[in-house]
């Protein structure tokens, strides 16, 4: 009937990719280390069937205590976040929301300012669209901070 499912996985323990008509099979957590969580985007080179002008998608794996470096301000896109697991705040002017359970999400669109931090150790599902440059913000505690924390609604 059905040929047994291939697995995403080598002998070795690495994730490979198999494009097959039109099919790209992989694993999140292997193919986002190689490219700061990102899976799919503007920023995957052309030709990789991940690269996609309309649709950014990131498995964010993050430690406790690490946070944006930087508000992003002036957003052009919504974006979709979803807790995997952990505990995860995302801080917008005037309140901030914590993800605690697996499946809590939130969504914010366009013009919404935002930062996050981890509270625990997390993972984080991202939706974001469309995909647009300029973004790229080091998080704040890998040593590669790119700005001070500077929240819009503390000035």
């Amino acid at each position: 009937m059905y040929d047994k499912p291939n697995r995403c996985e080598q002998a070795d323990g690495e994730a490979f990719h198999q494009v097959t008509d039109g099919v790209y099979a992989g694993r999140a957590d292997r193919d986002a280390a190689l490219d700061r969580g990102w899976l799919l985007g503007h920023f995957k080179e052309p030709g990789d069937p991940r690269h996609c002008a309309d649709l950014e998608i990131k498995w964010g794996v993050h430690p406790k205590g690490e946070g944006r470096a930087a508000w992003a301000v002036g957003e052009v896109r919504t974006a979709l976040l979803v807790l995997i697991s952990g505990r995860f705040r995302l801080e917008f002017p005037g309140r901030d929301i914590v993800l605690e359970e697996q499946g809590d999400y939130v969504m914010w669109g366009k013009g919404v300012d935002h930062s996050w931090y981890a509270e625990e150790d997390a993972v984080v599902l991202t939706v974001r669209w469309p995909s647009v440059p300029g973004y790229r913000v080091e998080p704040h505690g890998t040593g590669q901070e790119a700005a001070a924390l500077t929240r819009p609604d503390l000035g």
